[in-house]
């Protein structure tokens, strides 16, 4: 089972191409792809949820061309965009059961497909709630539960964090991980700890460029001994800045702990753990001082 990217791009009228010469091949499992607002993420989501269409490339699905057959993606797709909206005055049993019949399910078989959704969801005590009354967590997990009527092969959720406190945050990038299984999972977001629990493979990108594509393990151990910090006055920080890649920083009265990127490290600096957000830091710089 995969989802090729060949050489994709898109390009729009008075704004130039949003997505450029993006090749991914994609696989069983969940992989988090990490971006900036405006890095082409939500672009390449529509492409691969057939919503758009590319520009350049082509995309392919277990060897069929999309362009020429949508439809053997879309009877398999589950998506959740980034602007998903509701019916406010629908509870979310008639709304899964309104989005069901859209999908062509079967009623029968669609009302037991729902109540194992909501189950899923912990949705199961609110299922006659209208979701006007819903939080941005639950509204989410609707969501998830409508991407998932039809048991889909690939599943494409953009940004589905935005705006949820904490622990829905991770309410819902542990429910994406029990999705996982056999199933093509592409979770688009800009938060590192989005994916850092999550996915199997991480893929960045930046001004609609793919800029990396490692498991986590590959990118933490290229960032080894590359990571330092060290405590700073107040007014070192921006002299710092100038000369290195500087990440976090932590005040602490007129002192600063700031963590930074370099193979040449200040002096009285000490190694430190690398993270994915030190990874992601450095490649969308090392984009930014490219271009």
């Amino acid at each position: 089972m995969q989802l090729v990217l060949e050489s994709l791009g898109k390009r729009y009228a008075g704004r130039g191409w949003a997505l450029s010469e993006f090749t991914l091949t994609l696989t069983p499992g969940v992989t988090g792809l990490l971006g900036p607002n405006g890095a082409g993420k939500s672009t390449l989501m529509r492409i691969l949820a057939t919503v758009a269409s590319p520009s350049a490339g082509r995309v392919l699905w277990n060897g069929t061309d999309l362009a020429r057959s949508p439809d053997t993606l879309r009877e398999v797709l589950g998506y959740l965009p980034q602007d998903f909206g509701v019916y406010p005055q629908l509870t979310a049993l008639e709304f899964l059961d309104y989005i069901a019949a859209a999908k062509g399910l079967d009623a029968r078989s669609a009302r037991q497909r729902i109540e194992q959704l909501l189950e899923l969801v912990n949705l199961t005590d609110a299922r006659h709630r209208s979701l006007g009354g819903f939080s941005g967590g639950m509204r989410q997990r609707v969501g998830i539960a409508q991407a998932l009527l039809n048991d889909p092969r690939v599943l494409i959720v953009d940004e589905p964090t935005a705006g949820l406190d904490p622990e829905e945050r991770v309410r819902f990038r542990n429910l994406l991980g029990d999705l996982a299984g056999e199933r093509i999972v592409l979770l688009s977001t800009h938060i590192v700890s989005d994916v850092e629990a999550t996915a199997s493979r991480i893929v960045m990108m930046g001004q609609g460029r793919l800029l990396a594509d490692a498991a986590p393990d590959a990118l933490l151990e290229s960032m080894r001994g590359r990571v330092w910090e060290c405590d700073v006055a107040a007014t070192e920080v921006e002299p710092l800045r100038a000369r290195h890649h500087v990440g976090a920083t932590l005040r602490r009265g007129d002192r600063v702990l700031a963590r930074l990127v370099s193979g040449d490290p200040p002096a009285g600096a000490r190694a430190v753990e690398p993270t994915l957000e030190d990874a992601y830091l450095d490649v969308q710089r090392a984009t930014s001082v490219a271009s």
